[in-house]
């Protein structure tokens, strides 16, 4: 496939990995309604792309992502105030539909799995942004700050939704309460991140991690492992999850990547894998759908 072009990102797929680069170094890559699109349509593209086996997002410069464009002033905010066709199409029953939260939501969707490298700040929705990916490898020179409280707002990208999941629930309120921005090193040391690395180290581990997916596992089987784990996160009980893997492992064991698995392990040779997740993918929860923003 021909690689997409976007105003904010730069986009490159080699050898199955897609690397995904917020581009706006001079506004130390803050997010504003461009950026949002050009990440969901990224994210849709590397969906579509069945040579991507997995994603690393990072930025350029000195900053991952310093949170939301302010160049608006008081009213960056303030939708109502600012108003716009795309604002406009965003609400829902008077609700304005926040940026962040298509974002995430659309990550929490993908079919791929989704390494951030943080190479710098990662402020506001520069940090929640990466909360639904699957996993954080941080520079040392790295930065995080949910600091929605000291501007008089609230979490946003859905991250009341996933940071307790990913820290638990203390962690969570203690950063957003303070709003404090906090080093690389806490961020390991409670979870947040996998691992954390010299600066000239970072892509080159994000690269070795997504290269050890890339090579080693069936891609539909990554897919689906995605989904179950990500959306089980919320099940009510085990049950729904057994339910889930009961029928993907239907699906997955009379499939053409099951049979090469067990017949490569046998004849100790790598693996390689026929199907595709464009036209592989079992439906594990027949008739599932997102609930609707209202």
């Amino acid at each position: 496939m021909a690689a997409p072009t976007f105003e904010t990102l730069l986009y490159a797929v080699e050898d199955g990995v897609a690397l995904i680069t917020l581009n706006r170094p001079e506004k130390l890559n803050a997010f504003n309604t461009q950026m949002m699109r050009d990440l969901i349509a990224a994210f849709d593209a590397t969906d579509a792309d069945d040579a991507v086996r997995c994603v690393i997002v990072t930025g350029a410069g000195r900053a991952f992502c310093a949170g939301a464009d302010l160049s608006a002033g008081a009213q960056t905010f303030d939708y109502d105030a600012r108003g716009g066709e795309d604002r406009a199409a965003r609400t829902r029953e008077g609700a304005q539909r926040d940026g962040g939260g298509l974002l995430t939501l659309r990550i929490f969707d993908s079919l791929k799995p989704v390494i951030a490298a943080v190479n710098g700040a990662a402020v506001g929705v520069g940090a929640t942004m990466q909360l639904a990916m699957d996993i954080r490898l941080v520079s040392t020179e790295a930065r995080y700050g949910f600091v929605f409280a000291r501007r008089g707002l609230n979490p946003e990208a859905a991250s009341s939704w996933f940071l307790p999941h990913l820290v638990g629930v203390q962690t969570a309120l203690e950063w957003c309460y303070t709003g404090r921005i906090f080093p690389a090193q806490e961020a390991l040391d409670r979870g947040l991140a996998r691992s954390m690395h010299a600066p000239v180290d970072l892509l080159p581990a994000a690269r070795a991690l997504a290269r050890e997916i890339a090579d080693n596992a069936a891609p539909v089987s990554v897919a689906l492992t995605r989904q179950l784990i990500w959306r089980m996160a919320g099940a009510a009980h085990p049950m729904e999850a057994h339910w889930a893997d009961s029928r993907g492992i239907q699906a997955r064991g009379r499939s053409g990547d099951a049979r090469e698995g067990v017949t490569s392990f046998l004849e100790k040779r790598p693996a390689a894998f026929p199907d595709k997740v464009s036209s592989g993918l079992p439906d594990i929860r027949p008739n599932w759908v997102a609930p609707e923003f209202k």
